[in-house]
């Protein structure tokens, strides 16, 4: 490399990394584009059916494994935290408990005009190509790559954890055909403590990082369109929506900080949803009080039968 090749490459990746600041972002860490999973543990993942209804994730198997299957000539990778955390608040009778993800904005909204603009400052050192983003939509392995990148680590729940912000983060990728330098990445520092796998109500956390998504009330309560298996369905608890037992009970997010973002703070009512509310409700009075919220993605037939269900273990004798 020349002399003026390594000065425009620290110079390029120091404006990155300004630019990701003044975005408003919480982190920011960069990883040489190539494949992020040699040993083929998705593979292995997806030949168990952990994977659940998620086929998708067949498909693009070879894309997740190499981004440069997406993006031919892929150079790096741009890997950016935003946090969403934001403290409970009290909880109501006769009401179903949501996710912390889903309190405000949907994230994919919040997030897609600060990430183009970073992309837009990639793509302005190389005027012949054009960036990939991806904010968990496209078929990016989002938290392997920013491990690598530095942004933080593995923890024992398949979160991504980061020192000061905890797992209470969204991330956006960005694959770029510009040159960049690399962050190292962050070892795991979760050592013996396995509080998230003794807390899941479901047993889903099946080894450390290994989650099977045939058995996590997340999986159930957002992504399975269909019925929800008799076995799991007294585990929901009161989770109406997602379910955040492994983060709360993490020791790395006792300290996590409140969201600065507006958008990510908790709209009215929506930390736990009234059961009956959702249950005598149409759709048009559904879609609009739902509107750009991440809870809107489950449809009106979703949330009513995860009500149902909710409603029913409030019912049930105790065990």
């Amino acid at each position: 490399m020349t002399l003026a090749a390594g000065s425009a490459l620290r110079l390029h990746t120091q404006a990155v990394k300004a630019r990701a600041a003044e975005l408003g972002f919480d982190a920011v860490g960069i990883a040489e584009a190539g494949p992020i999973d040699p040993d083929d543990r998705l593979g292995g993942w997806l030949a168990q059916g952990y994977h659940a209804g998620m086929t998708w994730m067949e498909h693009t198997k070879s894309v997740r494994q190499d981004v440069r299957a997406k993006l031919p000539g892929a150079r790096s990778v741009v890997v950016v935290a935003r946090n969403y955390h934001a403290p409970r608040p009290p909880g109501q009778p006769g009401a179903g408990r949501v996710s912390r993800y889903a309190w405000g904005r949907d994230y994919h909204r919040a997030l897609a005009k600060p990430l183009r603009a970073l992309a837009q400052l990639l793509d302005a050192f190389d005027p012949k190509s054009r960036s990939y983003c991806s904010i968990d939509t496209g078929p990016v392995a989002e938290r392997a790559w920013a491990q690598r990148a530095g942004v933080g680590w593995f923890g024992k729940n398949a979160m991504l954890i980061r020192e000061g912000l905890g797992s209470w983060c969204f991330l956006g990728t960005i694959i770029t055909k510009v040159v960049l330098e690399s962050d190292t990445p962050v070892e795991e520092r979760c050592g013996t403590c396995r509080r998230c796998i003794d807390a899941c109500p479901t047993g889903a956390i099946i080894a450390p990082g290994l989650i099977d998504a045939r058995r996590c009330i997340a999986y159930h309560t957002v992504e399975n369109r269909g019925e929800i298996p008799a076995d799991i369905r007294p585990h929901f608890g009161d989770w109406l929506f997602g379910c955040d037992t492994c983060q709360d009970v993490c020791p790395w997010n006792r300290r996590a900080p409140t969201t600065s973002l507006k958008d990510f703070r908790p709209r009215p009512g929506n930390a736990s949803l009234d059961l009956e509310m959702l249950e005598t409700m149409d759709e048009p009075a559904f879609n609009k009080r739902f509107e750009g919220s991440p809870i809107r993605r489950i449809g009106l037939s979703g949330i009513q039968r995860n009500a149902s269900i909710v409603r029913c273990n409030a019912a049930a004798p105790p065990q």
